[in-house]
């Protein structure tokens, strides 16, 4: 509440009795009213009579003082005083009349951009009334919600929009598909099968194949494994990945496993147990979406790139082609562990029209003229 200044005590004595003559209406004279408890006369009786005119009538024309609006630090407008008391109780109105008070109706309540306002009135309509507030406010955030949900929309359609004017498109389409609704291509086979309980016998007897291909779920180190990376898929212990008969899979032909930093001697054990001599690898190097290198984690030095090893046994497949591809991959990094379709073109140029078959494969990884094994299909 503002407060009232006044040069002398004098003023303010001559302010409070000028105060009391308006709230009697002009009915006051100096002495008493019938009001036996409201003696408006008791503060001055100890002044002579003409000081006390005299003086009330040269400070009636002083104007008086208040605090500068200025000075008041706050938003909100100033509060209005509350009337002030007299001895007898009696409410003084004048002062409190004096004061402007504040148009509450053109206050309006600021929304987000593009959002309804709501102005204090129709809220001060709200908190009155019993039976509707609940309903009035909800229905004004009803509105504040689809304006803003329509606002949204049309800044995702002027960012496409402009993404195609200015030719950046989303190339890892393949991260965004919605496996519940994916068609597998026409010619694939893909078998959904636990590897570790898989009758491998009976495939073997259906086929022998010419290229396999791996991309084993290596069990990372125990200390720290992830290095902040959420793993989306289970980890397989290396005893279960030695034990899969892949001898039985292949007389003769390749094999491509894909290999983890750690992971590079016991890739190269596996090769000897199941018969295969190591002849080649081929190298990864991911890419971002603006052809740049894309650093991954590492436990010394940050990875950009996944190695893939290329073992032989037995003799050449009838259709082997050499030196038809090269060893260095550069291509976009896609979803977690999906690796690059490059590879499938490598392998198919190296033996054309040959038997294909991966194993650990999962959606992504279905393509023509390959038998796909895994237990995400």
């Amino acid at each position: 509440m503002d407060e009232l200044y006044f040069e002398d005590d004098d003023a303010a004595m001559a302010a409070y009795e000028e105060a009391i003559r308006e709230s009697m209406d002009g009915s006051y004279s100096g002495g008493a009213t019938d009001d036996d408890d409201f003696e408006p006369d008791a503060f001055s009786r100890h002044k002579p009579k003409a000081q006390r005119t005299t003086r009330g009538k040269k400070a009636a024309r002083r104007p008086r003082k208040t605090r500068a609006a200025g000075r008041v630090h706050s938003s909100s407008p100033a509060p209005v005083p509350k009337p002030q008391k007299d001895d007898g109780g009696e409410a003084n109105t004048a002062n409190a009349s004096a004061i402007p008070t504040p148009d509450i109706g053109a206050l309006r309540v600021a929304s987000s951009v593009g959002s309804p306002s709501i102005d204090a009135a129709s809220v001060a309509t709200m908190d009155t009334d019993d039976n509707g507030d609940d309903i009035s406010l909800l229905s004004a955030l009803r509105r504040r919600e689809q304006t803003i949900c329509m606002r949204m929309e049309q800044l995702e359609k002027e960012i496409a929009d402009l993404e195609k004017k200015c030719g950046v498109e989303d190339k890892s389409q393949a991260a965004n598909i919605d496996m519940s609704e994916f068609l597998a291509p026409k010619w694939s086979v893909p078998i959904r099968a636990n590897v570790m309980n898989f009758e491998w016998e009976r495939l073997a007897q259906a086929c022998q194949f010419d290229v396999i291909l791996m991309d084993p779920p290596w069990q990372l180190a125990s200390q720290a494994p992830t290095r902040g990376v959420a793993i989306a898929y289970q980890q397989l212990p290396d005893v279960c990945i030695e034990s899969l008969p892949i001898q039985l899979l292949q007389t003769s032909g390749f094999i491509f496993i894909w290999v983890i930093n750690n992971k590079y001697t016991k890739a190269f054990q596996l090769m000897k147990q199941w018969g295969y001599t190591y002849v080649d690898d081929i190298t990864w190097v991911k890419q971002t979406v603006n052809r740049r290198m894309a650093k991954g984690h590492g436990y010394y030095l940050q990875h950009a790139k996944e190695t893939c090893l290329v073992g032989k046994k037995g003799a050449d497949p009838p259709t082997l082609q050499r030196s038809v591809a090269s060893d260095i991959i550069f291509s976009e990094r896609r979803g977690q562990s999906q690796k690059p379709e490059e590879m499938y073109e490598i392998i198919e140029q190296l033996v054309p029209g040959g038997n294909y078959l991966e194993i650990f494969g999962r959606k992504n990884n279905l393509r023509d003229y390959w038998v796909t094994i895994g237990n995400e299909l």
